[in-house]
């Protein structure tokens, strides 16, 4: 048994070098230099902490969890200089939780509503940590079955985050893209108008509104197409294991 959980180890280490490469590729082709110009957030739900650590050995830091209780179960197993971003639908009854089980958490990247923006301000100020990194979450294929602001409420949203919640740092906008999770160029570009939209909304140059867009089956021609944060998870860690179901 150990054997093999060695040489899974190996191959996310192995995949997860294959998909930097790739990254840098598409950021060159973009017209974009040096890697600290895109973030890769390896997606580990569902994935058992001895993964992680691997991917963590190799030198990367960025990992992102979509379920509150899973998160709160690995972060303390793990280092604390991992930046965890949260990519879930957060439900505002379980930000107080995530906030203080989980001291290191980096971002969450799916503010889609004014009510999760302001518990999450007020949970911040509550527990006293530094100002929480987040992003919009915007609706851009306009399925019911996904979460996030709809792309004509987005500059509101970004303006109550940025004006509104002392406790929230607004750095940018994220989307899903299509219900199979490959996004068509016509989602990219959706999420790139918004962009143009809050940034002159909030006089602020686009360089500081990050685009959170790209998953596994698309985040060459994401990057391509502008994005500056590419959430991969079964590229790196093999497809997902769902023994029970996950409740958020």
């Amino acid at each position: 048994m150990a054997t093999t959980s060695a040489a899974m180890d190996g191959v996310a280490a192995a995949a997860f070098q294959s998909v930097i490469q790739r990254v840098q590729q598409a950021a060159e082709r973009s017209g974009r230099r040096g890697p600290q110009q895109v973030r890769v957030v390896a997606v580990s739900k569902t994935k058992p902490v001895s993964l992680i650590r691997q991917v963590y050995d190799v030198g990367h830091r960025c990992f992102g969890e979509n379920y509150v209780q899973e998160l709160i179960d690995k972060a303390p197993q793990l280092p604390e200089d991992i930046e965890w971003h949260f990519i879930g639908n957060l439900q505002s009854n379980k930000a107080k939780a995530l906030l203080a089980g989980v001291p290191n958490l980096a971002m969450v990247e799916s503010v889609d509503d004014e009510k999760i923006a302001n518990q999450l301000d007020r949970v911040v100020a509550s527990i006293g940590r530094k100002p929480l990194k987040v992003f919009v979450q915007v609706n851009t294929s306009g399925e019911e079955s996904k979460f996030g602001v709809e792309p004509s409420g987005c500059v509101e949203l970004a303006k109550h985050v940025s004006l509104g919640c002392p406790n929230l740092e607004f750095c940018g906008l994220m989307t899903i893209g299509m219900l199979d999770y490959s996004s068509t160029p016509e989602n990219f570009k959706a999420l790139s108008n918004c962009r143009t939209e809050v940034c002159k909304a909030l006089g602020i140059p686009e360089e500081q509104c990050e685009l959170s867009m790209g998953m596994s089956a698309d985040f060459e021609q994401a990057i391509e197409m502008g994005s500056t944060n590419v959430r991969i998870g079964s590229t790196i860690f093999g497809a997902r294991e769902y023994p029970k179901k996950q409740s958020n």
